[in-house]
């Protein structure tokens, strides 16, 4: 494993993706000694609150209280990634060739067109990152799966993760957002509207499918192997 390799790398189209939907899975294996990065396509910068400046330091912030210690911002156009440029994607193969993650987190498609299409150019950049005759300076790398996170969706996840011990430490994340879902003077928007109270009540509900107090739940690309039933 190089310097430069994380165990665990979650993509987000905007600051504050990441956190809403797998802050406390990140924060629990940050604390199980995985190396877990973030990157951040967007800056935001056509929030109706907030301003680009702002949104970074609570971004850092967030970051920094879930124990994330690398963190890349990038500046494709806000509600411009579905017209992503060839050297935008090609920049984006590039460092996961560099990084070499092991598991690649991205949205799940739901009411923002920038959900989706993070996930999309994700899925592409994947594909490509393992083509070894394109970007031949860099070696190809294959992760060894892609899974997807909830934002605003609501539905049957393939999978959750137990995160009742760190769950304090998603809501932390969150609550740096104050220029989000607590702006003073800001106008109304859905993450105005009670919308952290909504994503604790969505991570209570899968949890409570499974037995447990709080719980993320995520969708995959590809089924999972389970090797052992009886081993889980």
């Amino acid at each position: 494993m190089t310097n430069n390799s994380c165990d665990l790398l979650a993509v987000g189209a905007h600051p504050d993706d990441i956190e809403i939907g797998m802050g406390a899975t990140i924060a629990k294996y940050v604390a199980e000694g995985y190396t877990c990065q973030f990157l951040t396509l967007t800056k935001a910068e056509l929030s109706s609150n907030g301003d680009v400046e702002t949104r970074q330091l609570e971004a850092q912030a967030a970051a920094e209280t879930l124990g994330v210690k690398k963190r890349e911002q990038l500046s494709i156009k806000d509600r411009g990634l579905a017209s992503i440029s060839p050297a935008e994607k090609l920049d984006l193969v590039r460092r996961i060739r560099e990084w070499k993650p092991r598991f690649v987190f991205t949205p799940l498609p739901d009411r923002h067109p920038d959900h989706g299409a993070c996930a999309a150019i994700m899925k592409d950049v994947l594909f490509d990152a393992g083509i070894r005759n394109l970007l031949p300076e860099y070696e190809p790398h294959k992760v060894d799966a892609h899974f997807s996170y909830f934002i605003n969706g609501f539905s049957n996840p393939d999978f959750v993760i137990d995160v009742a011990h760190v769950y304090e430490k998603k809501i932390a994340a969150l609550q740096a957002y104050q220029s989000q879902f607590q702006p003073h003077g800001g106008v109304p928007t859905p993450l105005t509207d009670q919308y952290i109270e909504s994503v604790i009540a969505r991570d209570r509900m899968y949890a409570k499918e499974v037995g447990l107090t709080y719980a993320e739940g995520f969708k995959t690309y590809r089924p999972l192997n389970v090797t052992n039933l009886f081993e889980r």
